[in-house]
């Protein structure tokens, strides 16, 4: 009888095992049926992911949260163990929302694949079913849809296979992860609207790296600088770090931060820079929200590169769940602090907008390959040829950050209502913004400003010098100067609390020495044109008469055609002297039509 028992239950465990390689099979993604060497388009795709839904119905419900510029339907699947889709009643639970973005560059797509085969484990094998247990999992399997419609083996030089694969721009030729706060893609608005509607409480953005080649398959990115809640940094630095590296690690892949490493030799030291707004993990720290960029490395297989990303995702979303709880309180009290900042108007606690890598270094154990480094005839300059030789050295990191220009938290700021432009962008982020019952003028605090712009435009724009792809992290082509100026605001001007949780968005947004200020994208270059000049024969005889009135300009001026051989030969700059200290200059050029307020006192509101 006791061996009659055992064979049924070998029997049954040999059953339970075909069948579960069965299921396994006939589930196989896309990428998997072929052996990882081609991708998924984007009908191949949706068609995995609306059969996914369509065998767990109760648990995943599909939305369009929108178009792209070529038509195509932006979607999102909305996983939820207990089939509660509503967010309001998610964060009433507690219950962590995690929004994993995938193919904001099209050509990088493995995060994609990975997503498919995590959907599979959660909702079909139900072997990662755990992964639901308190978390809402938002998964975009294409957020860049026409930029992964344009599929092409060469869209990607740096990148081992697969066969073909998308384009890194969207359908107007931007790059949707440098619009995240100027938000000029259609994609963008989109998303915003979609994350103000669910509020997530982790943001994960998918991507493949470029740069040098080394050991490393997996890598990832996290922010900690003193721009992120303190909370919030020590959670992702103490906590979900070593659990993920860990976690993959023994999963079999080889994991580290992600530090751009380029050309340069990382002997001499590897450098991490401030993570600005326009990027979508810099948008998650106006938004007090914890980001994790995933850079799988582009020149490994992509069999290695789809299952490093699987095993990514899943270790974060073990962390997730299991630090529920935590993780959601901390984004609450990240909120209400940048509500009482605003509050409180305390010229003691600015908020930094700028930051720069300091000379301090930390010890970076490298995993690298070894180079033949020489003089090319092609160049002209060094060729580094990378071996597969391992080669594993520490190297000073410089990963502190400190502030180099803040500014206090005021009260408000006032937009007049003709820079609509400007408005228009503070309303696409969900910003709560006021209005004025009429025309009103006061003394307010501004700044007046310098400018230098780009020689050639930068996503659309002619931008302030010193935009470059990677950030501007230094105000090169910008100076400012506080300033108390009359200024007047038509009636429907904007009044923008800071006393609300998305306070730190309008102030990057509009505080012109931020790195992705409107400023700084050319939306205010109107106010340096000067738009009258006198003739010469007239500012001739005005400058005498000027110098007849005024001796000690006259000296001035002497002095400079003495001391400045380059102003002494410019005809024109010798007039300009006279032209802008005389009554006839426009004392608006340069100065900036956004007034920041103490108080809503006085201020005309609309009820």
């Amino acid at each position: 009888m006791r061996l009659l028992r055992l064979l049924l239950v070998l029997c049954s465990f040999t059953f339970a095992l075909s069948l579960a390689a069965q299921t396994n099979q006939d589930w196989a993604t896309p990428a998997e049926k072929a052996d990882y060497r081609t991708t998924p388009n984007y009908d191949e795709t949706m068609a995995y992911v609306r059969r996914v839904a369509a065998a767990a119905p109760k648990q995943v419900k599909l939305i369009s949260f929108g178009k792209t510029g070529e038509g195509r339907d932006l979607w999102a699947a909305i996983i939820s163990k207990d089939g509660v889709f509503d967010p309001a009643k998610i964060h009433a639970a507690n219950r962590p929302i995690v929004y994993v973005q995938n193919s904001i560059h099209a050509g990088e797509m493995d995060g994609k694949d990975s997503s498919l085969a995590l959907m599979r484990e959660m909702l079909i094998t139900k072997s990662q079913a755990k992964l639901l247990d308190r978390a809402v999992v938002i998964v975009v399997p294409m957020y860049n849809a026409d930029g992964h419609e344009r599929r092409s083996p060469y869209n990607r030089i740096n990148q081992n296979g697969p066969a073909e694969m998308g384009w890194r721009t969207q359908a107007n030729n931007l790059n949707l992860n440098r619009d995240y706060l100027k938000a000029d893609a259609v994609e963008t608005r989109a998303f915003l609207r979609f994350f103000n509607e669910w509020l997530p409480d982790f943001f994960i953005d998918d991507h493949v790296t470029d740069g040098a080649d080394y050991q490393y398959d997996t890598t990832y990115m996290i922010d900690v600088g003193p721009d992120v809640d303190p909370a919030l940094a020590a959670w992702q630095r103490d906590i979900l770090k070593p659990y993920i590296e860990k976690s993959v690690t023994d999963a079999g892949h080889i994991i580290g931060e992600y530090i751009g490493v380029g050309e340069a030799d990382p002997v001499k030291g590897l450098t991490m820079t401030q993570d600005i707004p326009r990027f979508s993990t810099g948008y998650m720290i106006v938004q007090n929200r914890p980001g994790l960029l995933v850079e799988i490395h582009m020149l490994k297989d992509y069999k290695t590169r789809v299952t490093g990303n699987y095993e990514l995702l899943r270790a974060i979303l073990e962390v997730v769940n299991r630090d529920a709880d935590k993780l959601v309180k901390m984004n609450r009290d990240a909120d209400a602090a940048t509500i009482a900042a605003g509050k409180a108007n305390d010229p003691s606690k600015p908020l930094a907008l700028r930051l720069k890598t300091t000379e301090v270094t930390t010890p970076f154990h490298f995993l690298g390959y070894k180079r033949i480094r020489t003089l090319s005839e092609v160049s002209g300059t060094i060729w580094n040829q990378y071996t597969h030789e391992k080669d594993e050295f520490d190297l000073p990191l410089h990963d502190q950050l400190t502030p180099t220009y803040s500014v206090s938290v005021p009260s408000a700021y006032i937009v007049p209502a003709q820079w609509t432009n400007v408005i228009d962008v503070l309303n696409a982020h969900g910003v709560k913004m006021l209005r004025t019952s009429e025309a009103w003028t006061s003394e307010v605090s501004t700044y007046r400003c310098a400018a230098k712009w780009s020689e050639k435009p930068f996503e659309s724009h002619i931008t302030l010098a010193g935009n470059s792809d990677l950030g501007a992290q230094a105000a090169k082509g910008l100076s400012c100067e506080n300033a108390k100026e009359k200024l007047s605001f038509p009636k429907g001007s904007v009044v923008v609390p800071t006393d609300q949780r998305a306070a730190k968005v309008a102030m990057h947004w509009l505080e012109p020495m931020g790195p992705d200020s409107a400023m700084n994208w050319g939306l205010f270059n109107a106010i340096f044109e000067i738009k009258e000049v006198g003739e010469p024969y007239v500012v001739e005889k005005l400058a005498r008469e000027i110098m007849a009135k005024d001796p000690r300009l006259k000296q001035d001026f002497e002095s400079k055609i003495a001391t400045d051989p380059e102003f002494a030969g410019d005809s024109d700059a010798r007039l300009w002297f006279f032209f802008r200290r005389s009554p006839y200059w426009d004392p608006h050029v340069g100065l900036y039509p956004v007034g920041r307020l103490d108080s809503l006192e006085g201020v005309p509101l609309q009820k």
